[in-house]
């Protein structure tokens, strides 16, 4: 019974922080969600399709994460040139990333409000044992660890979505 509230707790609190995360979003500069937040939104990742609307966090730390997506520090600014990499649990915000097919559209929106659209391109299983995930080019990549319904956390392989810019 306790694994069943600790799990509900985990949802709870996703969802929490994301309204927290919002209210951040709207104020000026690198606001924090709450006084002792060692992260700030630096961008908005929604996904018509699949009716979803995140909050995308400085950082990939397990701190960040815990309460949102989150930037990877070294790849490209959410929106900007280059290749910019997002991850997510896969047991809450990004449990939709099994969902998404092959052309799917996504929007990315920095803080000043640039929106960029791009579409999936592909996804594949990444063990990370084999090195760390690298991508050139242009474009956008998400990641979650793999596969989606593990009993365990934190295994080496990880669902990777490749979308292109439109």
């Amino acid at each position: 019974m306790s694994q069943l509230g600790a799990a509900a707790w985990i949802h709870l609190k996703a969802e929490l922080a994301q309204a927290l995360i919002a209210r951040a979003w709207g104020a000026p500069g690198a606001a924090k969600p709450w006084p002792w937040a060692d992260t700030w939104p630096i961008a908005r990742l929604q996904v018509p399709a699949r009716d979803v609307d995140l909050y995308v966090l400085a950082g990939d730390t397990g701190n960040a994460l815990a309460f949102g997506p989150g930037h990877q520090v070294g790849s490209a600014e959410p929106g900007a040139e280059g290749v910019s990499v997002i991850g997510g649990h896969r047991d809450t915000h990004f449990s939709f990333l099994q969902d998404l097919q092959s052309g799917d559209e996504l929007w990315l929106t920095d803080k000043a409000g640039h929106r960029r659209g791009y579409r999936v391109a592909k996804t594949r299983i990444a063990d990370i044992r084999q090195g760390p995930l690298q991508a050139a080019g242009e474009g956008l990549v998400l990641v979650t660890c793999f596969p989606f319904d593990a009993a365990d956390a934190g295994g080496p392989l990880r669902f990777v979505v490749i979308a292109q810019p439109d």
